[in-house]
């Protein structure tokens, strides 16, 4: 039985947010349409609007809805010439200026208002210390796996995505004061408080509004500790096989899910390929290349040499993950890297 490990690059839906979008598939109406159906379309729209600003620590008004990360960094990033460091992720890459330094795993910055800095790194699981007056933050690895609240961060702006903590694929949502100044990237009907026209994804909103209670009730009853418990298991062991695996981040705060290590002499690439015709689904890095496989340039950013960085193995666990199958996993592992020396 095959055994899912890549829960940073998605999660498994929800059942309460699969049974937040069977319902909504019963509102047949447009939420712009003033009529009873589109009524209660729109009441299901705003319903999960209260979800997500609960879950968050926003209010309502701060909640916009877009069809994922990516168009919220868009809409939060672009013209604003911001800074931010080599860790960020390719939607934020996209829209900035990567100059500000990585330093131990850390992103310098001494202007939070010009800057873009991400809770916690997708890869390696570090995450960041968000300061005051930031200007613009993804969270979107970090929520539902850490504390977090936008409104007492400080962050001027925040953005993520359902299908990272048990939502649907296909929508997310920025976080920005109601009254803000921003310039629409989507124009139209004037939907989402004119910031993001298009007819709502009620089916899809519906299942991130429940999703993001839910991971908000999980992270409270303290789920994700024991997640951290089963990652340390995973990384002794492995340590145990290969004393000279280098774990990136162990010294510093990381995601209770995330282990990133290097082997070296054995391409990550490669055991990804090993582990998935052992039943493991596992990953070298972030998910969002195409489905390409390519060095990382946070590994490099973090001063792993290229060699290194091309040696990266990412595992990363969900809530459903059991300590049998770390543990299967570990053993699966310690074959091909046994199999490889021997070779």
């Amino acid at each position: 039985m095959r055994v899912y490990l890549d829960h940073n690059a998605t999660t498994p839906l929800r059942a309460e947010a699969r049974a937040a979008m069977l319902a909504a598939m019963d509102a047949v109406g447009n939420p712009s349409s003033v009529h009873a159906e589109g009524r209660a379309a729109k009441a299901v729209v705003e319903r999960a609007r209260a979800q997500i600003a609960g879950a968050v620590g926003a209010g309502e008004a701060d909640i916009v809805f877009t069809s994922g990360a990516t168009e919220a960094a868009a809409l939060a990033l672009a013209g604003r010439g911001l800074q931010a460091g080599m860790i960020e992720h390719d939607a934020v890459h996209a829209w900035i200026d990567p100059v500000l330094p990585v330093v131990a795993g850390r992103v310098q910055l001494d202007d939070p208002a010009r800057s873009t800095v991400q809770l916690a790194n997708s890869e390696t699981g570090i995450v960041q210390d968000l300061p005051a007056g930031l200007a613009v933050s993804d969270i979107t690895q970090g929520f539902g796996r850490v504390p977090f609240s936008y409104a007492w961060s400080g962050v001027e702006m925040v953005f993520l995505s359902a299908h990272k903590f048990g939502g649907p694929k296909g929508v997310g949502a920025l976080i920005i004061p109601r009254g803000h100044d921003l310039t629409a990237q989507i124009r139209g009907g004037g939907q989402e408080m004119g910031r993001r026209s298009g007819t709502e994804n009620v089916i899809g909103i519906a299942g991130m509004g429940a999703a993001a209670a839910a991971a908000q009730a999980d992270l409270a009853a303290g789920r994700w500790e024991q997640i951290a418990q089963f990652r340390n298991i995973l990384e002794m062991g492995i340590e145990a096989a290969d004393k000279n695996t280098i774990f990136v981040g162990k010294d510093l705060p990381r995601l209770p899910n995330t282990s990133c290590f290097v082997t070296s002499g054995w391409k990550g690439e490669t055991q990804v390929m090993a582990m998935d015709l052992a039943g493991f689904a596992v990953s070298a890095g972030s998910a969002c290349s195409s489905g390409k496989v390519k060095q990382s340039r946070v590994l490099r950013a973090l001063g792993l040499d290229d060699d290194a960085a091309a040696s990266a193995l990412r595992v990363s666990l969900g809530l459903e993950t059991t300590e049998d199958q770390v543990l299967r996993f570990v053993q699966a592992w310690t074959e091909k890297r046994a199999r490889l020396r021997a070779a």
